[in-house]
């Protein structure tokens, strides 16, 4: 059980600017992971197993892209009870981002708006903080990981592919799953990438070096493509139909070696406006963006049918919404935003609420 209640951290953390206050919470988990101070904020993990593309989640609530960047904080992280963690958005060479100041927060919306744009340190230096993480040097690990991939912002939106096939091939032997970010709004023209020929392109080039490393490391990882919540009926369906080309087998049956997260950061404004920072550019994450993404989930379950996995994440700031995306179709949940506004009790909170749904 954490021995610092969050609700005693989050004013201090609130008086900062959002990224000096993004910036000291991992400095800080970055310094304890991994020793007796990290009994401060250590959580008990909700145990309810659960099988999705292949894999054994330990549980169904999991740490959404975005937090840890240069996964250097992958063992603090997982100590807050999380099932899985994902890290990035990594990119084939360092970049800075977008120019300061880049995070917004909207407390009476609980939400934040941010146009990072995949600032991190690259490639090389992401490998070599997961290879040093406890958890990829367990014999068991305790939880699973997600490495997630994007591309440069200097790289031409018609040569991307190379920029996720580099990156496919970094970290490949050290994920359990890779997510293909395709859907952040702070890269420009990268959402591009969801339309029918362009996605196509894509996944047919990622599906056929995923068989090289597949054989390469004995192993084939499931990969999940990360989509918008800004998508029309028609949109869904082309990301659905091409992802079922590749994730299911002649017969229609799931092969496990895809799946769909849904979803990124929304450009809408509709449920902030008149808020300050509201018309600030970038991405809206938080509480406006549930319903959102609830919809993308349930269209996107429809489409895909039965059994193809999904990752739902968009809003998440109770037990209550954590349990509304399995409804509408997920299978687990990520969240991020409401880890800031709420703290770590929500993953204990959402993970029990999810954990009770097996009920009879």
């Amino acid at each position: 059980m954490a021995l610092v209640p969050y609700s005693l951290a989050r004013p201090f953390l609130f008086a900062l600017d959002p990224e000096t206050a993004h910036d000291l919470t991992l400095s800080s988990l970055a310094a304890t992971q991994g020793n007796a101070l990290s009994m401060g904020y250590r959580t008990a993990r909700v145990e309810d197993p659960t099988e999705l593309a292949g894999l054994r989640f330990p549980n169904r609530v999991g740490l959404a892209a975005g937090l840890d960047k240069n996964a250097r904080c992958i063992d603090g992280l997982g100590a807050l009870g999380f099932g899985f963690v994902e890290v990035g958005t990594v990119t084939p060479l360092p970049q800075d981002g977008n120019p300061k100041p880049r995070i917004f927060r909207l407390p009476k919306a609980n939400a934040l708006i941010n146009r990072l744009g995949f600032n991190n340190h690259g490639l090389d230096a992401f490998v070599r903080n997961v290879q040093q993480s406890a958890l990829r040097r367990e014999a068991s690990p305790s939880l699973l990981l997600g490495l997630n991939i994007g591309k440069n912002a200097a790289t031409p939106i018609e040569d991307a592919t190379s920029d996720y096939l580099r990156c496919l091939d970094g970290v490949y032997p050290h994920a359990d799953y890779i997510t293909v970010n395709i859907s952040s709004p702070n890269t420009k023209n990268l959402r591009s990438l969801q339309g029918d020929a362009a996605l196509d392109a894509l996944l047919g080039a990622i599906a056929e070096r995923r068989e090289l490393l597949a054989q390469r490391h004995g192993s084939r990882k499931p990969i999940f493509l990360k989509i918008a919540p800004d998508l029309d009926a028609a949109q869904i369906e082309v990301i659905a139909a091409t992802l079922k080309r590749y994730g299911t087998d002649s017969n229609g049956q799931v092969n496990n070696a895809w799946g769909v997260i849904a979803t990124n950061t929304t450009l809408s404004r509709d449920a902030v406006r008149g808020l300050p920072h509201a018309e600030e550019t970038g991405g809206l994450s938080g509480a406006p963006v549930l319903e959102m993404s609830n919809q993308v989930i349930a269209q996107m379950r429809a489409a895909l049918g039965k059994g193809f996995p999904i990752i739902g994440v968009g809003g998440i700031l109770s037990a209550a919404d954590a349990v509304s995306k399995i409804r509408a179709g997920a299978d687990v949940v990520q969240i991020y935003t409401g880890l800031i506004y709420r703290g770590p009790a929500l993953v204990k909170e959402s993970a029990l609420a999810l954990q009770a749904l097996r009920a009879p």
